[in-house]
């Protein structure tokens, strides 16, 4: 048995029914069953088996929802690439992947010839190809236990890693969902992140289809588009991140929207500001909280609807199949209160990093997973994140990870030095700024902008440079990024420009 058997199971019990809705076409549960038959048997034709990986660079559509259960039916893995990144990013992760197959959009044709794949194909041209392609039978060597999905995090270092995580890890992460989200097939799910993140495919829409409920798909995230579904399709459940819900409450159409039909919507990825957590508890719908990451598939600590009510902010409490502690700087438990690092076990957790065993040890040692987030627990048992993973910037959604930022900015010899941190900012919830040490006094700020150009995604851009004499560091020459943030957070940039020279 395998991952393939939800579509199987539930063809059988409700041929007809309504599995997905995209651009206004519904997709029943029979036909999504014979699309992965054949996806898999197309699949099998190009050479695709046990163990080799399919990447695939696109917006949502139901085809990557089959893709993902045809890859497990053949005990492949799928790799979903985030198509915001940039050609050289996406040549290192395909290098490290080694997929057999990279699948395409064609809105990035050009991109995929430029990714150094050694084998790729249009979307459509297999779309084509699957109704005349032999329906598939699972792989008998294919598993619960098998790895089905590398998703690619950059981490600390800049150097991207993928994570594993088996088909066991995305059931059990579905029955954890499902638990925190009373979800039963007479849900209805709305869908608008994008599932090449863990967030937009496994926080409500992957158990959505385990417990044979109803997902709305949408393409891309658009404010307009996402209120105008929750008013006519009546969707019971969706996931927004803040900044999502931001563009939502600052729509016109926010106060006419009728909201009823939500029972809650599901918020994470960054320490969520309380105004917007008010602003949407005041139209009567609670927001639950999630807590986890990529290596945690993600659902690992989670709110409840009556929870969200009664602890607007916090994170919750560890899931049903899933443990977590927090822990100090010698891995001793310390009191309800107390602030150290959390720690996460459970069967949705990941297998490791993709051939990376030195990274996977780390993070996985003593058999629970260090994500490196400093939180504590109140009296109540409730999780709280008090400051986030190794000082990732989080802005729309997307994880920034510094040490990539500031790798391009001291390869230019004149700077010299360097730190990307974060400013608070009302519509993505922060944004990368650079502070740079100029060993050229005539740099100026457009020319440091200028160095990112076609080299990493736009979103990872610093939008702002400000010149700095010193940076301020520790007694061992490490650098203070809390004293940088504060000065950020507290200094506005007079006219769009640069703001003032630190001096420390």
């Amino acid at each position: 048995m395998d991952l393939s058997s939800w579509l199987e199971r539930r063809a059988d019990i409700a041929p007809d029914g309504v599995a997905i809705r995209f651009e206004d076409t519904d997709h029943s549960w029979a036909a999504l069953d014979r699309q992965m038959r054949r996806m898999a048997g197309a699949l099998a034709e190009l050479g695709v088996g046990n163990g080799d990986r399919v990447a695939h660079l696109g917006y949502n559509s139901p085809l990557f929802l089959v893709l993902l259960f045809a890859c497990a039916r053949l005990g492949a893995i799928l790799v979903p690439l985030n198509w915001r990144l940039a050609v050289p990013e996406h040549r290192i992760i395909l290098a490290d992947a080694e997929p057999a197959l990279l699948l395409y959009e064609e809105d990035f044709a050009e991109h995929a010839a430029r990714s150094g794949a050694a084998r790729a194909l249009a979307l459509t041209d297999l779309a084509a190809a699957l109704p005349a392609a032999p329906e598939r039978d699972a792989d008998p060597a294919s598993s619960y236990e098998a790895p089905v999905l590398v998703v690619y995090t950059s981490g600390t270092t800049g150097r991207p890693k993928g994570a594993v995580l088996t088909q066991s890890a995305l059931f059990w992460n579905a029955v954890n969902s499902t638990l925190m989200h009373d979800l039963t097939s007479a849900d209805h799910v709305l869908t608008t992140l994008p599932m090449f993140h863990v967030g937009g495919l496994n926080i409500q829409t992957l158990p959505a289809l385990h417990a044979g409920a109803r997902v709305t798909l949408h393409r891309r995230f658009e404010p307009a588009a996402t209120l105008a579904a929750i008013a006519a399709a009546r969707p019971s459940l969706a996931v927004l991140v803040p900044t999502q819900l931001a563009a939502l409450i600052e729509h016109p159409l926010w106060l006419e929207t009728d909201l009823s039909c939500l029972r809650a919507i599901t918020t994470g990825s960054a320490i969520v500001p309380q105004p917007l957590i008010a602003a949407i508890h005041a139209r009567g719908v609670p927001v639950i909280q999630v807590y986890g990451s990529t290596e945690t598939a993600p659902v690992a600590i989670y709110q409840t609807a009556g929870d969200a009510l009664v602890s607007p902010g916090s994170c919750g409490k560890p899931g049903l199949h899933c443990e977590a502690r927090v822990v100090d700087a010698e891995g001793r438990d310390v009191a309800r209160g107390e602030r150290g690092e959390i720690l996460i076990r459970g069967p949705n957790v990941m297998a490791g990093y993709w051939r990376n065993p030195e990274a996977s040890a780390a993070a996985l040692a003593g058999g629970w997973f260090h994500t490196g987030d400093v939180g504590h627990v109140d009296p109540r048992g409730d999780y709280w994140i008090d400051e986030r993973k190794n000082d990732v910037i989080i802005s729309g959604g997307e994880n920034i990870y510094p040490a990539e930022v500031e790798a391009i900015l001291l390869a230019d010899p004149r700077i010299a030095e360097a730190a990307v941190v974060a400013r608070p900012d009302p519509r993505w919830g922060e944004v990368p700024v650079a502070i740079v040490v100029r060993r050229d006094a005539a740099l100026a700020a457009p020319e440091v902008l200028a160095l990112f150009q076609d080299r990493i995604a736009r979103f990872k851009h610093p939008r702002e440079v400000v010149f700095a004499e010193v940076l301020p560091k520790n007694a061992i020459g490490k650098v203070l990024r809390y004293v940088l943030r504060r000065e950020l957070a507290a200094t506005r940039a007079p006219s769009g420009g640069p703001v003032p020279v630190f001096r420390h």
